[in-house]
């Protein structure tokens, strides 16, 4: 730490000058050793590339070394999961090499096992197109026929991290970082703080279950708080927060030691206390009444698109809340669907490793029942889930994705290390505390650049990796052009493993895969209900 080194470094330079003028010469040597050691330590504190460096002179550097020692003992670190055992995954330093515009190719191939059960591969054309001839910015209009601000969105955004999850300058980094890229930032359920708007960068407000930033001393939705938060410039987006797939069915959690008086103000509610969201929504208590909900804040909102975020559960829900849907002929503008994979700065162990569907699987059912109802015009799909990488992207739109989110790429892109430290207050890079002894490290005006640069990179190898399958669109990529690998002998497209469905045909016959949920689902009530058959 900053403070202890001045005081300790100070200390030992008298001792031990003392030493050297009145006990033996040979301590002028000592002293010399620690003069330049001081000198360097005073230099970290003042530099602004690097966050750990700043934040503990002198002894930050050991990072830098376990770096240079790739890949056997660094990469083993920072590439297994907590437990060691190997996760699939991009390398995390192509993160950080991306964000700081190093170069990010790789010798020797890949690293990854390509014979092992669930590796995947995109299929590549004889005849690619020019990188030089695509759009090098593919954009998303979301906006159906009830929103009068549709919003031009990237395809690569950042996901929903709040104002007291991370540091005021980390969101501050992440906020300037989208202003110069031109993409999105999603609040969080933490609410609107200066520091999402200091900046000028485009803003997703998600409003959570503690209705924070537009509520009543009790806790509930404050629609004329909603009115004056929405109408603001920067808000191009707002998204209902239903569940996330870090803890799905469990309230957003903000230890007591994070709950600064400045965040409390933000959020009306008493500071140094935990903050336990509840886990379900005081608005509105049924899939009819969440449409409903949808409708009223796109006309408080002045005709922004609104949608909602979930992770799926019971199937059942989901198609209860597209049955209101039809039935009030209101549609949300998107649906963020998260993955259960997706992380959390602080979750129950077991909500966060066992319950909710995994991405890939949430985001086939949702796209296959929307466009089956043949309402997936009216609706843009965000996907959520640990998409660190272009491939990730572009897997992810063959499923049916519009557009993607990224929380830890994005933290990564400020400087987090994944020290797992979020839920103490005690992060070593100054990204998830409030610890402003921590957060000092954090530089706004030298990390805004890194998460642009890393958007940008990101972006444009997903046009590549479009262009080497011969697409010349995102909107042509198929599940056709993904592989998985089975076993050793068998691999299948994701069109075999998630088979996809015509427009309308659930119109004709729903699919004895989905029948089940189709008899269940209750616009009028949540949970697994028996309602009867059910048609258009």
């Amino acid at each position: 730490m900053r403070k202890p080194f001045v005081i300790g470094s100070t200390l030992l330079l008298v001792i031990t000058f003392l030493l050297a003028r009145y006990l033996n010469e040979n301590w002028y040597v000592v002293l010399a050793i620690l003069v330049g050691l001081t000198a360097l330590g005073y230099y970290d504190m003042v530099q602004t590339k690097h966050t750990v460096m700043r934040i503990y002179p002198v002894f930050g550097r050991l990072r830098y070394v376990m770096e240079e020692l790739r890949p056997k003992i660094y990469q083993y670190f920072i590439e297994s999961d907590i437990d060691g055992r190997p996760v699939n995954r991009i390398d995390r330093s192509t993160i950080y090499q991306r964000a700081k515009q190093d170069n990010d190719t790789m010798p020797f191939g890949t690293q990854l096992d390509v014979y092992a059960e669930g590796y995947e591969w995109m299929c590549h054309s004889m005849a690619p197109k020019d990188f030089n001839t695509l759009d090098h910015n593919p954009r998303v209009l979301v906006g159906n026929k009830d929103c009068t601000q549709p919003y031009s969105l990237s395809i690569y955004n950042i996901s929903a991290m709040s104002f007291g999850a991370l540091s005021a300058n980390a969101v501050e980094a992440m906020n300037a970082g989208a202003k110069i890229g031109g993409f999105a930032h999603n609040t969080g359920e933490g609410g609107i703080s200066p520091y999402h708007l200091k900046h000028g960068g485009d803003i997703i407000w998600q409003i959570g279950t503690g209705y924070f930033g537009c509520r009543t001393e009790d806790g509930n939705f404050n629609p004329e708080t909603f009115r004056q938060q929405a109408q603001l410039p920067q808000v191009k987006m707002i998204e209902i927060k239903m569940s996330q797939g870090a803890k799905p069915g469990h309230g957003g959690i903000l230890p007591a030691s994070k709950n600064t008086p400045e965040i409390a103000a933000i959020r009306h509610i008493e500071p140094r206390t935990v903050v336990a969201s509840p886990p379900y929504h005081k608005a509105f208590n049924t899939p009819r009444g969440l449409v409903l909900f949808i409708r009223q804040l796109r006309e408080l909102s002045g005709g922004k698109p609104v949608g909602f975020k979930l992770c799926i559960g019971h199937k059942s829900e989901f198609i209860g809340i597209c049955k209101a849907m039809i039935e009030l002929d209101t549609y949300p503008d998107f649906i963020t669907v998260d993955g259960g994979e997706g992380g959390t700065g602080a979750a129950p162990q077991e909500f966060s490793n066992y319950v909710g569907a995994p991405l890939l699987d949430g985001l086939d059912f949702v796209h296959n029942v929307l466009t089956g109802l043949d309402i997936r015009k009216h609706i843009k799909i965000l996907a959520s889930g640990k998409i660190t990488s272009a491939f990730h992207v572009v897997r992810a739109m063959a499923l049916g994705a519009d557009a993607c989110y990224s929380a830890r790429a994005m933290m990564m892109a400020v400087g987090c290390i994944q020290a797992l430290l979020c839920n103490t207050n005690r992060c070593p890079t100054g990204v998830a505390t409030q610890d402003p002894r921590l957060t000092v490290g954090l530089v706004v005006d030298d990390k805004k650049t890194r998460v642009a640069n890393f958007h940008k990179r990101t972006v444009q190898n997903v046009v590549e990796l479009l262009g080497a399958s011969g697409l010349d669109k995102k909107e042509n990529i198929t599940r056709e052009h993904i592989y998985r690998r089975i076993s050793l002998q068998s691999m299948l497209t994701y069109e075999e493993i998630f088979p996809s469905y015509k427009v309308g045909s659930f119109l004709q016959e729903i699919p004895k895969r989905y029948q089940s949920d189709f008899e269940h689902a209750d616009p009028d009530h949540w949970g697994y209900t028996n309602v009867g058959s059910w048609s258009n």
